[in-house]
């Protein structure tokens, strides 16, 4: 009878090996989960978008008093930079409405339970990305390996 305790103990039920790694075992974030991630969002979003009120605003030069053409003529080596800082100021501008829009785009896959889950493998990008880059629709393994192709 020993040896039936010891053979059955060292057979292994399939019902009883689970995965050790969450992940793994499920599809979807809960909606607890999900409520946390939206309010993160919402947070990033709000301050995205005053950020790029503040770029808009320093853009169209709105609120100053129009003082610009009294200036002396001989500054010309003042307007090369004058401009490359409207260009670097619009290129930050840019690059925050791509983020305000990705981050659009993730409130949507909230609403459609499609938050966090991996664009490449299908499978849910861990939670602790998700709170760092909320925008994300890349595990880390998945970006890597869109980087290094």
């Amino acid at each position: 009878m020993k040896t039936q305790t010891k053979n059955s103990a060292t057979k292994t039920d399939p019902n009883k090996m689970k995965s050790t790694n969450v992940l793994d075992e499920k599809k979807v974030y809960s909606e607890k989960d999900l409520v946390q991630f939206k309010i993160v969002i919402m947070e990033k979003l709000n301050e995205a978008m005053q950020d790029n009120e503040l770029l808009k605003n320093t853009l169209t030069r709105a609120g100053e008093n129009g003082t610009e053409d009294t200036s002396p003529s001989f500054k010309s080596m003042e307007d090369g930079s004058d401009s490359e800082a409207k260009e670097e100021t619009a290129r930050l501008s840019q690059r925050q409405d791509k983020f305000i829009r990705n981050l659009q785009d993730a409130l949507v896959r909230i609403e459609n339970k499609t938050y966090g889950i991996c664009n490449v493998t299908g499978k849910l990008i861990p939670k602790e990305r998700l709170l760092s880059v909320p925008h994300t629709t890349l595990s880390i393994g998945a970006k890597l390996k869109q980087q290094f192709n």
